[in-house]
């Protein structure tokens, strides 16, 4: 299972929509709403790496709304 964080700037006054978008994803275990630099964190959960680059490309990165993303990859150590 690979698991990220994904950092998410929305359009101005979008943060609400997006937000009920990111619930709705089989993929997304948590949204949290922020102040600061981005607006919204997501953590997502996927099958392997390759599942994970999908669903960040086809998924995350086409939600209306959604400006900009910045992902953080957990490793295990």
């Amino acid at each position: 299972m690979r698991t990220a964080f994904i950092l998410l700037r929305t359009e101005p006054a979008r943060e609400r929509d997006v937000y009920l978008q990111l619930q709705e994803l089989p993929e997304v275990i948590e949204t949290h709403a922020l102040y600061g630099e981005f607006d919204l964190l997501a953590k997502v959960e996927a099958d392997s790496a390759k599942g994970l680059t999908e669903m960040l490309i086809s998924t995350m990165r086409t939600i209306d709304g959604v400006r900009e993303t910045q992902t953080l990859i957990t490793v295990d150590y």
